[in-house]
């Protein structure tokens, strides 16, 4: 797979795709593909493979963990031009109408063979836990990692306060279920320390050669009072990135605020210790969902791009000196 080494621009004899995806994550051992083992990244290649007929390597917006659900994922791939062409057949089609429809049928085959082996629950006739939403020509200096400007995800809560969300059985897999009363409040005073440029290492797991230097513009904790999520204790955080576990690090150490067993300036104090020793608690995957990626405009995507392959830092506030 692609990661830092992917070219900025297509090759010459080959288009640059864009597509949109979502997924169920409780059947999937992360994004990245891993021998032996049912991934996001695993399953998609090999459904593009089969209906494109050439070899394929993805590069992701942002690697989710094992059990992480996705509504808004993005991807983009180089195809061989020749391949492209040959996707609809003699159906007249336009190339990406007929991919959708195509990984949908492959897709969904492939979920069926994993709930037979047992690899995943029982899966309805015709349906898939990996939906790929959109497919279009990418612009020029279009990059799905390093193009975008951030990142949003959310995490839901059913806590055991008067005022909670019932338990919904529907969204069990979706939501994570605490018995205990949350002090909400408590919790987004407590992330407000949080917000911006940062060396997350107490937030982090960090890889080698990887910075763990982030720019948190978002860090929010409510309970909505209408709407689909009415009642649950959500956290919504956007940055220009995450790195590994980071998310729910940052939604452990507001659960441990929110339940008393450590005081509001804990978050921050962890943050600038800038230490695995006592890191942040890891919150489980499911109750994590990514929401949404934000692009520039098109002829602001290869300056972007540039901008983020530069290896960042500790702001020098955080450093101790």
């Amino acid at each position: 797979m692609l990661t830092d080494a992917t070219p900025a621009h297509a090759p010459a004899d080959c288009v640059r795709l864009r597509l949109d995806l979502a997924y169920d994550g409780a059947g999937f051992s992360g994004w990245a593909a891993q021998p032996g083992l049912r991934t996001v990244e695993g399953e998609l290649t090999q459904a593009l493979e089969t209906v494109l007929r050439v070899p394929v390597r993805l590069t992701v917006a942002g690697r989710t963990d094992a059990g992480v659900h996705a509504a808004a994922q993005c991807v983009h791939l180089d195809v061989p031009m020749a391949a492209w062409r040959a996707v609809p057949g003699r159906s007249g089609r336009r190339p990406q109408d007929a991919l959708l429809t195509r990984l949908a049928g492959v897709l969904a085959r492939q979920a069926r063979l994993a709930a037979d082996a047992g690899i995943t629950g029982p899966v309805p006739r015709g349906a898939s836990d990996l939906v790929v939403t959109g497919a279009r020509v990418a612009p020029e200096g279009f990059d799905a990692r390093f193009s975008a400007l951030s990142r949003r995800y959310v995490y839901r809560v059913a806590d055991g306060g008067p005022g909670g969300a019932p338990r919904s059985a529907t969204r069990r897999g979706q939501v994570l279920w605490l018995p205990e009363e949350l002090d909400v409040e408590a919790m987004d005073r407590s992330a407000q320390a949080l917000l911006g440029e940062h060396d997350f290492l107490s937030y982090c797991r960090p890889r080698q050669g990887a910075t763990t230097v982030r720019t948190l513009h978002r860090l929010q904790w409510r309970r909505p009072l209408d709407g689909p999520d009415a009642g649950l204790v959500m956290l919504s955080v956007v940055a220009d990135a995450f790195c590994h576990s980071m998310v729910r690090s940052l939604v452990g150490a507001g659960l441990a605020v929110g339940r008393g067993s450590r005081g509001e300036d804990w978050p921050g104090a962890l943050l600038r210790r800038r230490s695995r020793d006592g890191a942040a608690p890891v919150a489980p995957a499911h109750g994590l969902t990514l929401e949404e990626v934000v692009y520039p405009q098109d002829d602001a995507l290869a300056e972007q791009a540039r901008r983020s392959r530069v290896l960042r830092r500790p702001p020098t506030e955080d450093c101790g000196c």
